[in-house]
């Protein structure tokens, strides 16, 4: 099952999307499927069908994000994090052959189109999880387990 909390920045892009698909693409796409309706035949009209499966697309969406956005717990900044790997935190990682990792702890909702974050329910998330700098980080991989040391923690504060 997933975490249900979501950072400030996830809760608003997720409401903008809403907003984008109920009030501009929507009505838009509405308007095709009533035009291509009026044309006559349905089975034979690709502007009918395509739009059609369009809009049950968008309904499906808009059920989605309504239903998420009205469950899930946004999860603030708090001073008393600083220093600490918590969620929204900013996480850069190495290991002892110098590579290095960079990435932000977020709700699953909020990693898709966003290449350095990463869910809270990940087993790299988990294991960084209340972690503070030069502590070491054991994540386990398909391969056996890999050690990781925290290099530097960083919060992104709202205004």
């Amino acid at each position: 099952m997933k975490t249900q909390l979501i950072t400030q920045q996830g809760f608003k892009k997720l409401q903008a999307e809403l907003d984008e698909l109920w009030r501009k693409e929507r009505p838009a796409v509405t308007k095709i499927v009533t035009w291509a309706a009026s044309l006559g035949d349905r089975s034979e009209n690709a502007d009918y069908q395509y739009n059609k499966r369009r809009l049950r697309e968008i309904d499906r969406r808009v059920r989605f994000l309504r239903k998420t956005l009205e469950q899930i717990t946004i999860v603030k900044y708090q001073p008393q994090q600083e220093g600490k790997v918590f969620f929204g935190a900013w996480v850069a990682l190495e290991d002892i052959d110098g590579k290095t990792l960079k990435f932000r702890i977020v709700g699953p909702e909020e990693i898709y189109g966003e290449k350095d974050y990463i869910s809270i329910d990940s087993p790299m998330a988990r294991a960084c999880i209340g972690k503070q700098v030069d502590d070491e980080v054991i994540v386990p991989t398909p391969t056996g387990k890999k050690a990781w040391y925290v290099t530097d923690i960083s919060y992104e504060k709202e205004a």
